[in-house]
């Protein structure tokens, strides 16, 4: 199937976000990897480097939010599709060599205390991932508050495992997080959706 030169654009740079952050991205390697001109760039981008990757996150974002969402999904007890959930974190990252990480994770730390629409947008996404847990624990039962903060201990646990395992080149902190996490999950003495 033929893609659009931006889509080619968006998706190259939300791989080169992934594997070395906003700050080691260029503009001209953006170009390079899209197959596409500076000029292409600057016709769909005119904000420049920062506006594609905006368009980037936001990829990427949907991008985690479908895997999430279907991992969540794969499940109908909480605690088992947080599990599932890092379990194909890991081996997503291992299967990648340990250099296709969250790419959100990555520009946000680059773009701190900065209010830029490159901050905004990873704010957003962080904050759509955890929208999609907590309304998995919602739907099994949870209060509402319990489930908020639940959703927002995932998705940071996932972060920050994510980030130790591929420093470590290994899937033992994702693997370890996810156990935790859905210790967690089961203190809490929800049901599945049903019981």
């Amino acid at each position: 199937m033929q893609t659009s030169t931006r889509d080619r654009i968006v998706v190259a740079t939300a791989r080169l976000l992934q594997r070395q952050g906003y700050v080691g991205t260029g503009i001209k390697q953006i170009a390079s990897e899209s197959q596409a001109t500076l000029g292409s760039i600057y016709h769909f981008f005119p904000g420049g480097k920062e506006a594609v990757a905006v368009a980037a996150i936001r990829y990427s974002a949907q991008e985690f939010a479908a895997l999430l969402g279907e991992a969540l999904d794969s499940e109908p007890d909480p605690a088992e599709a947080v599990l599932s959930c890092t379990r194909q974190l890991a081996a997503g990252l291992k299967e990648s060599g340990w250099v296709d990480g969250c790419p959100v994770t990555a520009a946000a730390l680059e773009t701190l205390g900065t209010g830029s629409d490159l901050q905004q947008v990873c704010a957003d996404a962080l904050n759509g991932w955890e929208r999609l847990v907590r309304d998995k624990l919602l739907g099994c039962g949870f209060p509402a508050e319990d489930a908020r903060e639940l959703a927002t201990t995932v998705i940071s646990a996932m972060e920050g495992a994510e980030v130790t395992a591929q420093v470590n080149r290994s899937e033992d902190p994702l693997l370890a997080a996810g156990r935790q996490l859905a210790r967690l999950v089961r203190s809490y003495g929800v049901g599945t959706p049903g019981r």
